[in-house]
């Protein structure tokens, strides 16, 4: 008779325990010797026996099925053939046939064609007490996720950005990669600006050189699952479950939600790649329809915008982009400060420390308020729960937006640690800014341009050939300011600055 040998690890201990594939090898060579068998093949694998596709198994049952002649199957012990009871179908049926005998040699068992009911039972028993044994490493390996998501430990590897490290006492911790954290950040930021797609950032990345967990390319789908892995602001999914975690975040829960709505725009709005340099697309809006403003190129180099109509009930206005260009220019230059008032501003606000606190104590005690509201609505839609008048599918999607949020403010409240001195490096960079801004934009190039605009202004709107726009706040304030030419008395009563509209 021709012999199979099978011998199978399925864990490091099982290697170290003596029950390595050369030693299983060694014992089963010797045994077929022994019998006088001749082998036909040798099937060495790591393979687990709990999964539902064994495809290195199959190949073995395989080999049993199409053999023209009985055979030996030689196995070190019925763990490192099987596990669970549904192999024993198939391995029966070939019994059953005399197409096989399986030999395993630990429990010096030999089942055939004519074996009888004693043997069989042994058989069932050993995979009963193998199945027995999985059973019990599942509810240990169950309790222990369970305390890990109660500590807010993470089990795995960690994301891109992270390491998977020692934490000094015998266990493993994840800490920030410094190499790689600032190329997360770095996405994030550029995605949720609206100006990149997760293609022009893959590019970026692999321009750069910068490689992923395995050292390969980076590809439009693993910059989606990376911007959509909510660990990055302080959650971890496990089993689509959100649980808050103990690490360091390296971005807040506005910036992720702010890519998820560009996410969200780009599937749910029909678009048009486009690569040609335009300054203005994808920054405006119709005021009169709510549509996009869309560039065309006439007689390959005169620009004009004018509105899609997609609802059908618009005037389609063709404008020039130089014309469209004028009153931004404009804007840009009345930015202008000069160094000394910038000087004067910033030491202004150093000066207005009470106001700084005032604002630092309004802001926390509005987050905490925020925060206890949202816990008192988790109390109230668990009880709606327990009554029957939320459905576990809506609890789970409301209870997950909740927490989301409860994580975001809580980042919030972290960042007063060091608002201080943000403030006044917010406040001198903005100035630094507003200062230069005329001469960035005529400097740049157009897809330069269109993210320094978009960086700007908040809102672009053509009404007809009339260009209505508005700043975003602080540099609201720099224009207002060097308009009125009231630099330090303007910041110093106005925190909070206001939006205006002007047309043009």
């Amino acid at each position: 008779m021709k012999g199979i040998i099978l011998a199978r690890v399925s864990t490091e201990e099982q290697m170290n325990e003596g029950q390595s594939i050369p030693a299983q090898l060694a014992r089963a060579r010797e045994y077929v010797a022994r019998k006088g068998f001749e082998v036909q093949s040798e099937h060495q694998f790591d393979e687990s026996s709990l999964k539902d596709h064994r495809k290195k198994f199959e190949k073995v049952m395989d080999e049993i099925t199409k053999s023209k002649e009985p055979v030996a199957l030689v196995v070190e012990t019925i763990d490192r053939l099987q596990r669970s009871f549904k192999e024993s179908v198939m391995l029966d049926d070939l019994r059953k046939t005399g197409q096989v005998e399986i030999h395993f040699l630990r429990e010096n068992l030999i089942l055939h064609r004519d074996s009888n009911s004693s043997e069989l039972l042994r058989w069932d028993m050993g995979v009963m007490f193998a199945r027995g044994y999985v059973l019990q490493i599942s509810d240990n390996v169950k309790r222990t996720i369970e305390q890990k998501l109660k500590r807010g430990e993470k089990a795995g590897k960690a994301p891109f950005g992270y390491l998977n490290t020692d934490d000094g006492n015998g266990g493993r911790t994840i800490v920030i990669d410094e190499k790689t954290a600032h190329q997360v950040k770095r996405l994030f930021e550029f995605y949720s600006s609206g100006n990149y797609s997760m293609q022009q950032m893959a590019d970026l990345l692999n321009k750069d050189g910068v490689r992923g967990k395995m050292g390969a390319k980076w590809r439009i789908h693993q910059i989606e699952t990376l911007l959509n892995n909510p660990f990055y602001y302080g959650q971890m999914v496990f089993k689509g479950q959100l649980y808050p975690h103990k690490y360091p975040p390296l971005i807040s829960y506005d910036v992720f939600k702010r890519c998820r709505e560009v996410r969200d725009r780009y599937t749910t709005k029909p678009t048009k790649q486009c690569k040609k340099p335009f300054i203005l697309r994808g920054l405006m809006t119709c005021e009169r329809c709510g549509c996009t403003i869309t560039p065309e190129m006439h007689k390959g180099r005169y620009i004009y915008y004018h509105c899609t109509n997609y609802k059908g009930n618009c005037e389609k206005v063709w404008v020039n982009e130089n014309e469209l260009l004028k009153p931004i220019k404009e804007i840009l230059k009345k930015m202008q400060l000069p160094q000394s008032m910038i000087d004067k501003i910033v030491e202004s606000l150093k000066a207005t420390e009470e106001a700084k606190n005032n604002f630092q104590e309004l802001e926390l005690q509005r987050l905490r308020k925020e925060y206890d509201m949202l816990e008192n609505r988790i109390s109230v839609m668990y009880n709606d729960r327990l009554d029957g008048r939320v459905d576990a599918e809506m609890y789970d999607k409301k209870l997950r937006e909740f927490k989301e949020q409860q994580n975001d403010v809580l980042f919030k409240i972290k960042q007063f640690d060091n608002a201080s001195e943000s403030y006044y490096i917010t406040a001198s960079t903005v100035l630094s800014l507003a200062k230069r801004a005329e001469q960035i934009f005529n400097s740049s190039e157009p897809e330069e341009k269109r993210q320094l605009l978009n960086f700007l202004f908040l809102n672009l709107k053509l009404d007809g050939k009339n260009l209505l726009y508005k700043l975003k706040t602080p540099f609201e304030g720099v224009l207002l300011a060097n308009t009125t030419h009231n630099w330090g008395g303007y910041w110093e009563s106005n925190p909070v600055y206001r939006y205006h509209k002007p047309m043009f």
